[in-house]
């Protein structure tokens, strides 16, 4: 860790920090409260009535019923578990399946393995801000989709989709069931299933406050999903496995807590991003933010900052106390163009510059200072040093 005068952490797109409060709640399942939930004896029935607990908090926080959610380890397994096993479980009726371009890997993977059993696939693309236009998800239906995902935002540029107008669509033009990755959403902005009019959503707890190793799928009561864990039953038979009891604990708090705090996080992260693009923008030479201007997540800030590698910002940013992500959390490690960059139409050169600040509940008026005060002479030093700045200087001369 670099040794700094400040500390800003503006990557809670990756992962935020867990709440005291989370904590505290999860520890007895960590000692004391150690039952495994399908006991049938004194300890187990603590357990279980724990997960049950939990179960009703997460419900609540996207407007589901309680025995709509099954606990998951994660966003990239309930993704997967939906794109997989509504998909299996619709392929008597077709096997035409479709999302967008910008979808999350676990969604875009899971797809393309489903193409490798004989399942067809359709993206649907995105315009210059990673938008998703309904009436162009509605040319891609036909007889035999039975299966639509398209995620309610995008974590990496931050555009928040019409799912509710693409649900919308898709009812109106299809018997698809609709599948919408919530995992940038859930816990941020408001969500509530009913409103949105999809048959199933994922989430994640480390998104909100709680505690990795704890995700949800929510499914809608009466649609149909085949399991793809073979062991237990879990979950209702569904999601086989020992449920991880104090993770699920955390979430469930998390939850609660993130539906109570909603509005006062909004409110707060809304003016904070429009300082920070407001402030890169007019400091930063070369630079364009990435997304939709308006219409995006709360705390997101996107950018591409032109001649320059985004990995390399980044760890000098690092060695000036400031953790950011370059492209998404899950590619941050990857050399290569953000899938989702080059969906909107930017040229490979300059999705390499791509820079992602996500502010949590933390962050203050005195980090955004401290961030437009650094980055500056981070980008002249690495455009010093840069080819492609030295071939833009001489051409402009």
């Amino acid at each position: 860790m670099a040794e700094t005068a400040r500390r800003v952490y503006a990557d809670s797109a990756a992962t935020t920090r867990l709440l005291p409060e989370v904590l505290e709640a999860m520890l007895p399942y960590l000692k004391d409260v150690f039952g495994n939930p399908s006991s049938l004896h004194d300890w187990g029935a603590q357990a279980q009535e724990a997960v049950e607990q939990a179960r009703g908090q997460v419900a609540a926080l996207i407007g589901g019923r309680p025995e709509e959610i099954l606990f998951t380890s994660c966003g990239t397994e309930s993704n997967n578990f939906a794109i997989k096993g509504l998909a299996r479980a619709g392929q008597e009726r077709g096997k035409h399946i479709v999302i967008s371009a910008v979808e999350h890997f676990s969604v875009l993977h899971s797809a393309r393995a489903l193409e490798k059993m004989g399942f067809e696939l359709s993206v649907v693309p995105v315009d210059r801000h990673g938008w998703v236009d309904p009436d162009s998800v509605a040319r891609h239906l036909r007889e035999d989709t039975i299966l639509v995902s398209v995620m309610h935002a995008n974590g990496e540029v931050g555009t928040i989709e019409p799912i509710k107008e693409i649900a919308q669509v898709v009812k109106g033009k299809s018997k698809a069931v609709f599948h919408t990755d919530a995992v940038a959403t859930a816990g941020t902005i408001p969500v509530d299933v009913a409103e949105l009019g999809v048959d199933a959503l994922s989430l994640a707890a480390n998104q909100f406050y709680g505690p990795k190793g704890a995700a949800a799928l929510w499914l809608k009561r009466g649609v149909r999903i085949i399991p793809y864990l073979d062991g237990g039953v879990q979950e209702g038979g569904r999601r086989a496995g020992t449920e991880n009891v104090p993770a699920i604990v955390g979430m469930g708090v998390a939850a609660e807590i993130a539906r109570r705090e909603l509005a006062t996080r909004m409110k707060k992260l809304t003016p904070l991003r429009r300082r920070l693009i407001d402030g890169v923008l007019s400091r930063v030479e070369h630079s364009i933010l990435t997304g939709h201007p308006e219409n995006r997540l709360p705390g997101n800030a996107s950018f591409c900052i032109k001649f320059i590698e985004g990995e390399s910002m980044l760890m000098l940013l690092n060695s000036r106390g400031v953790a950011v992500s370059s492209g998404s959390a899950c590619t941050s490690r990857a050399l290569k163009a953000s899938h989702v960059l080059s969906a909107m139409g930017i040229p490979a050169e300059v999705a390499q510059s791509s820079l992602l600040f996500s502010l949590g509940i933390d962050n203050t008026e005195a980090d955004i200072d401290y961030i437009l005060g650094v980055l500056p002479p981070i980008v002249d030093r690495l455009r010093q040093m840069s080819p492609l700045w030295a071939k833009f200087v001489k051409e402009r001369r």
